[in-house]
């Protein structure tokens, strides 16, 4: 996929940041505040970071590692997992492209650079799209009438 890069976002990438924060606002509500400030505070980290993915330069799709997702706001036994897969999102002019299990590959990569030896997920839309990327199931969920699956990815083989 020619003109294709992922990179790590960095602390000094505020506008980056802001259309991250668009991006999510648009797809999940997600107030745009919580998007930067949650986007500052994990930039620094080594076991928690973003992943933005650009086209010919211009940012295309972005996906994250944290160790706190909102599924454990109303599932608090979650939080045994950590290193969690989360907000995964190409713009939808690029959907259809496999660019979302490119990004999921560039996050395995990373993770296993940071000595993270397993990845977790949860989803209600996209199960076909993590099984074709090796992700098993551990638990299915239902919560507030949405049907979760809980997977999870062993990095180290």
């Amino acid at each position: 996929m020619a003109g294709l890069e992922c990179s790590r976002l960095t602390y000094n990438q505020s506008d980056i940041f802001q259309q991250i924060a668009n991006w999510y606002q648009m797809e999940w509500k997600f107030p745009l505040e919580t998007t930067i400030s949650r986007l500052t505070a994990i930039t620094p980290q080594k076991d928690q970071f973003q992943l933005v993915m650009t086209r010919d330069g211009v940012p295309i799709g972005t996906a994250g590692v944290y160790n706190t997702v909102r599924i454990l706001e109303k599932i608090p036994r979650l939080n045994i997992y950590t290193h969690w897969l989360a907000l995964v999102y190409t713009i939808p002019m690029e959907r259809g492209k496999g660019y979302g299990a490119l990004l999921c590959k560039k996050i395995e990569e990373e993770a296993k650079k940071e000595g993270i030896s397993k990845l977790h997920l949860y989803t209600d839309t996209a199960e076909s799209l993590y099984k074709r990327g090796g992700w098993q199931v551990v638990e299915r969920i239902e919560v507030e009438s949405r049907n979760i699956v809980l997977m999870e990815k062993n990095l180290v083989t």
